[in-house]
């Protein structure tokens, strides 16, 4: 597979390692308000990627080109089940915003 142009940023990682960084698209009320508000689309990330990775791995994925790229950490909660006591996996949010005029449509249109 032959690219005519990659650009700097997808040079740099491995295609491969970009694949697995965008683990799935978070659809709630607070991604969507954010996606409306700002032009931005909110990805659930592994732990260990980077701001420069998720922009590279975007571009790649969705053929769109990234103004910018915000991350939160968001700690699991620690949860009860009966008598034992579990804790939800700690996620890794990024907000992924989007250049002027530029579009991600995330739902099938296979329907």
């Amino acid at each position: 597979m032959s690219r005519v142009n990659p650009t700097p940023a997808q040079r740099q990682f491995d295609e491969g390692r970009l694949l697995n960084v965008l683990v799935a698209p978070i659809v709630s009320e607070k991604a969507t308000m954010v996606g409306e508000k700002s032009n931005a689309v909110t990805f659930k990330v592994l732990q260990d990627a980077t701001k420069p990775e998720i922009k590279a791995a975007v571009e790649l994925l969705f053929k769109v080109e990234v103004k910018g790229v915000s991350v939160a950490n968001i700690k699991g909660k620690t949860k009860r089940f009966g008598r034992s006591v579990g804790r939800r996996d700690n996620v890794r949010k990024a907000y992924v915003t989007l250049k002027p005029g530029q579009e991600l449509n995330l739902v099938s249109e296979a329907a």
